[in-house]
């Protein structure tokens, strides 16, 4: 069975060329001019996976992918579209849940590359239970959780798997391609500044002195977690 895509564009001709491209890689469709309408179609049918522009007329795409998040379609991977350049908008994005962005203008191929890895990392449930500690930090694989001192931490699902790589490989640094390639998918350097805005995201809500102390920056390297 095909999956489906959600594609919220205000702009018709982006929204057909995005659709084009969707469907040529076998995904059923829909677009939608308003954040509104897809709320409204979504009482109906859900899809595999979202598009989202951030800029809409009425709700705004941040509005709608925090509804989206706190309700019962929070499973469904979604990816923000932007034309703005500014990093708060995608830290924003990126705290609220969403699985990935694309800054537009921006390439059919690039944009289809992180289609099928939301697709592919959506489909892909934790395959064991175990749980990694480094002092009051716990990480539990099987029930997606982090906590510190206790208190739950909520994390983005890039953030938990950039935490969770960094623990597994504990005192090692890690390269920025292998991040990228791990958790993005993208196959090749791209925009590098993805992986440094959820590490500095990450050591926010980790707490600014516990999470620069557990997280360092390996300069000409990458990251490495010091728990």
């Amino acid at each position: 069975m095909s999956k489906t895509a959600f594609v919220v564009e205000d702009e018709e001709n982006i929204r057909e060329i995005i659709k084009c491209a969707l469907e040529s890689c076998g995904l059923q469709v829909q677009g939608f001019e308003k954040a509104e309408s897809l709320f409204e179609q979504m009482k109906t049918v859900l899809p595999d996976l979202i598009l989202l522009d951030i800029m809409l007329p009425g709700m705004d795409g941040l509005t709608a992918l925090k509804r989206i998040k706190l309700g019962p379609t929070e499973h469904i991977p979604v990816i923000l579209l932007t034309a703005k350049s500014s990093e708060i908008d995608k830290v924003t994005g990126l705290d609220l849940g969403a699985d990935d962005y694309v800054t537009k203008p921006f390439g059919v191929l690039e944009l289809m590359a992180r289609v099928r890895n939301a697709l592919r990392h959506a489909a892909s449930p934790e395959q064991e239970s175990h749980i990694l500690q480094a002092n009051a930090l716990v990480l539990d694989k099987d029930r997606h959780e982090v906590t510190l001192e206790n208190e739950p931490i909520e994390l983005t699902l890039k953030e938990f798997e950039l935490l969770r790589i960094l623990m597994e490989n504990s005192g090692k640094a890690m390269k920025r391609n292998y991040l990228l390639d791990t958790i993005w998918g993208y196959g090749y350097a791209g925009e590098t500044r993805t992986l440094d805005m959820h590490v500095r995201s990450l050591r926010h809500k980790l707490g600014d002195h516990t999470g620069k102390h557990l997280i360092s920056t390996v300069r000409g390297v990458g990251y490495r977690f010091d728990g």
